[in-house]
């Protein structure tokens, strides 16, 4: 039986040690603790790739593997073959860590719509 996203999230919240309301903090509120029981309990399964990438970095876990869990198409590249995830920077030949930073702030500028 495949494991579901919710209950990976869960399982790695309880082992880091970190209630619901911590997560909310230590992300700074990008995840509420509403909006992860509900990924937890399997009410929403496919959140957005900007909270599953503040949970990966918050868990320590792998970015690629939430977005598996979630459903979302994943591509295994090596750092030869790297190109930027979105089309528009594909010619850009970004590295992780660049990709990385250009999500987080993606994030910072969504939280800001609000």
């Amino acid at each position: 039986m495949k494991v579901t996203l919710g209950e990976y999230l869960g399982s790695i919240r309880t082992d880091r040690k970190l209630t619901l309301r911590g997560v909310e903090e230590a992300t700074n509120k990008e995840v509420s603790n509403a909006y992860l029981s509900q990924i937890e309990n399997g009410k929403i399964q496919k959140p957005s790739p900007n909270i599953l990438y503040a949970l990966a970095n918050l868990y320590g876990v792998d970015y690629d593997k939430l977005m598996e869990l979630a459903g979302y198409i994943t591509t295994t590249r090596t750092d030869v073959e790297r190109h930027g995830r979105a089309a528009t920077f594909s010619e850009l030949n970004l590295t992780q860590n660049e990709e990385a930073e250009l999500l987080k702030y993606l994030g910072y500028l969504r939280s800001k719509k609000d």
